[in-house]
């Protein structure tokens, strides 16, 4: 560990890098979240931590160390939070800053799971909170979600999407409004940053679940108000003012009198991002000028020259070395006696999956999931008399990477595995017997995810539903600059390849529970990783993005290794369009954050400003699908005119926006006229982006 750590500081300093010598890095960290799970290795835990700091910091970076979730790092090494919230967290120390290094914006995928969102409002309101109560510093995990490519993905079960409902999504595009409003959101902290970095705020409390907390220093005056209600909302008096307070909101007050933001009332653009599927366009393979798919089947069982043998059952990680998801167990045993007996296959597993064949034919199959990777199947078999084959193929679905001893659970088939109801009435124990390992596929060994093998199959039928093949087409690529994904419905479960590059593992067949989902959800409140779900009854994961880099337009290579039985002619791409680019703003929001920080009193009287702007660079608003302004409601897709609604709205929107990436429109009377007086309105608009 000192070895590695002192490697990469060596590196970082040549490159000068620190802030100490005039780089960008301001921290350095050294372990994490190992305080979530010290206690499980005992008196041990705390030598160990110890020994981390003194080494850490005799590396002499110039800059501070942090330890995340780590409540008894010694000084001078800084404790940090990771979490959902964080504003309750203090550091072991008065003199460390209050730093907050993990924000969830949202939660992973996994396979058999539904699809995790965290509301922006409940964020923003997280966020807000942590700088009300001291914080100085906090970092989101994740900011720009990603793809788990290749075998990369963590585990066990988590999916190749990593896109954690994140500002910036999996294909790099922004999350709105969850990107604008936290960007609103730091911009107005930004404007109390002289009164917070002065000094340390002062709470009192405005009522039951309501409290103020301000930084002032005389010169400088900064204040937050809290409603951590999850229910009502509340007025509030505060320095003499009337404040409205949404329930599970904050208000954040640069001058201590005039509100620039509140966490629940969103002055962001939002989007409708759908995808279009278009079919995958087949070309001539490489092999010859007949277009559509070329296959080979992999072998069931052993096929490889550095296969071995030992007495017992291996346990999968430590015979593998993570080389490969695969292992084969085989086994052959005589049955002389028991020939035409429905005997039953008993198989325990560590996991995560595997598939039992019985003479060279697939027998059944067993998953194990999130919760638990173990599998426990009983599986109908019909031996032969004489010699019969037993071959298993157990599988990771990436491997343990988080819990005490986690680097001890394993994998693979460790037994029993047991023969039962035999035509004697015996049972016969295999697990002990000798049995022949291979690591890894054949066609693994051969190279062929890079599709360049001579050996596929042009000439006889595609076989479909069949395991253990190997699939393969060229493809021309998509037109446009749009998010490419390819949607695998029809597939089982396996490993995909783009030109050589893999797209991670796939597994459409696995569905998540009908349960749990909601068609909205509720921000206000304590948010967890099973609040807010969606895609229950679904699989959890059908498109697998292929980014744009890897892609030649005229000519590409795909190739499948499919484990259970699909039909690759199913598969198509999925193309990320943006449908609709929405904003709804009303009158009595705050002004904007960038007015009120150039001119406060301009700000306050242009009022709110409702802006839109166009995701992508080469796009510009084309139509407005939809424009009003007096009492709208509904949300983006579905706006409607409410009974108030000014007859100008929506020539002065088409004037100021049709044409642009980008446009601002004030929301007032003065720009549109009075609808109907003595109403709070809003203005609600509706564009297409092309």
């Amino acid at each position: 560990m000192k070895r590695f750590t002192a490697k990469i500081v060596e590196m970082m300093k040549q490159e000068k890098l620190y802030a100490s010598q005039g780089g960008p890095i301001i921290l350095s960290q050294i372990e994490n979240e190992y305080g979530n799970v010290d206690r499980a290795y005992g008196p041990a835990a705390v030598p160990d931590i110890n020994w981390a700091a003194s080494m850490a910091t005799s590396l002499d970076t110039g800059v501070p160390w942090v330890m995340c979730q780590q409540e008894d790092a010694p000084n001078p090494i800084i404790n940090t939070c990771n979490g959902f919230y964080c504003d309750q967290f203090t550091p072991n120390s008065n003199a460390k800053p209050k730093i907050w290094t993990e924000g969830y914006t949202g939660w992973f995928l996994y396979f058999g799971g539904a699809v995790p969102h965290r509301p922006v409002e409940d964020l923003a309101f997280a966020v807000a909170r942590f700088y009300q109560l001291g914080g100085t510093l906090n970092n989101y995990y994740m900011y720009h979600g990603g793809t788990n490519f290749g075998r990369t993905a963590g585990g066990p079960f988590v999916a190749s999407s990593y896109d954690y409902d994140a500002p910036i999504d999996e294909y790099g595009i922004i999350r709105q409004p969850k990107w604008g409003h936290l960007k609103d959101v730091h911009k107005a902290i930004k404007l109390c940053e002289e009164a917070l970095v002065a000094t340390d705020p002062t709470i009192t409390s405005l009522g039951p679940n309501l409290e103020a907390a301000v930084y002032n220093t005389g010169a400088e005056c900064a204040a937050f108000l809290a409603n951590i209600d999850n229910t009502s909302d509340s007025t509030v008096n505060f320095s003499g003012n009337s404040y409205y307070l949404p329930a599970w909101s904050v208000s954040i007050l640069p001058d201590c009198k005039n509100v620039v933001l509140n966490t629940a009332k969103i002055n962001s653009a939002s989007m409708i991002s759908s995808f279009t599927t278009e079919s995958l366009k087949a070309i001539g393979s490489l092999e010859d000028s007949s277009p559509g798919w070329s296959w080979i089947s992999e072998p069931i069982g052993i096929s490889k020259n550095d296969s071995f043998s030992k007495f017992g059952l291996l346990e999968q990680i430590n015979t593998t070395a993570d080389r490969s998801d695969y292992l084969w167990y085989s086994l052959s045993i005589d049955l002389e006696d028991d020939a035409g007996a429905q005997t039953v296959l008993h198989i325990e597993s560590l996991g995560h999956v595997l598939h039992a064949f019985i003479n060279g034919k697939l027998a059944g199959s067993g998953a194990g999931n999130r919760d638990n990777s173990a599998i426990n199947v009983d599986i109908p078999i019909t031996v032969m008399a004489g010699k019969n084959t037993i071959d298993l193929l157990s599988l990771t679905v990436g491997l343990q990477n988080y819990g005490a001893f986690f680097d001890t659970w394993g994998a693979g088939i460790t037994g029993p595995v047991i023969l039962k109801g035999l035509k004697n009435g015996s049972t016969i124990d295999i697990s002990s017997q000798q049995w022949t390992y291979q690591v890894g596929l054949k066609g693994e060994d051969l190279g062929l995810f890079n599709g360049s093998s001579g050996q596929w199959n042009l000439q006889s039928a595609l076989p479909k539903k069949q395991p253990l093949t190997w699939y393969k087409t060229n493809f021309v690529a998509p037109s446009g600059n749009n998010p490419v994904a390819i949607d695998f419905t029809g597939m089982g479960k396996g490993e995909a390849w783009v030109s050589g590059q893999s797209i991670g593992r796939y597994w459409p067949t696995y569905i998540s529970s009908n349960d749990g989902c909601n068609n909205s959800c509720n921000y206000r409140g304590s948010y967890d990783s099973s609040k807010c779900l969606t895609n229950c009854g679904k699989p959890s994961q059908i498109l697998y993005h292929v980014p744009r880099s890897w892609l030649q337009p005229d000519s590409n290579t795909l190739v499948l290794f499919e484990e259970s039985g699909g039909d690759p002619t199913q598969i198509s791409f999925a193309i990320k369009l943006i449908g609709s680019l929405c904003s709804h703003v009303s009158e009595s929001h705050p002004p904007p954050v960038d007015l009120w920080n150039s001119d406060t009193e301009s700000g306050r009287k242009m009022g709110p400003v409702l802006s839109l702007k166009c995701p992508y660079p080469n796009q510009v608003i084309s139509s407005i699908k939809f424009a009003s302004f007096g009492t709208p409601h509904g949300t983006c897709g579905n706006f409607s005119h409410g009974n108030c609604s000014s007859n100008r709205v929506l020539s002065i929107v088409q004037k100021a926006c049709i044409g642009s990436r980008s446009c601002s429109i004030g929301v007032s009377i003065n720009t549109f006229g009075d609808p109907c007086k003595g109403v709070t309105k809003s203005l609600a608009v509706e564009a297409a982006c092309t």
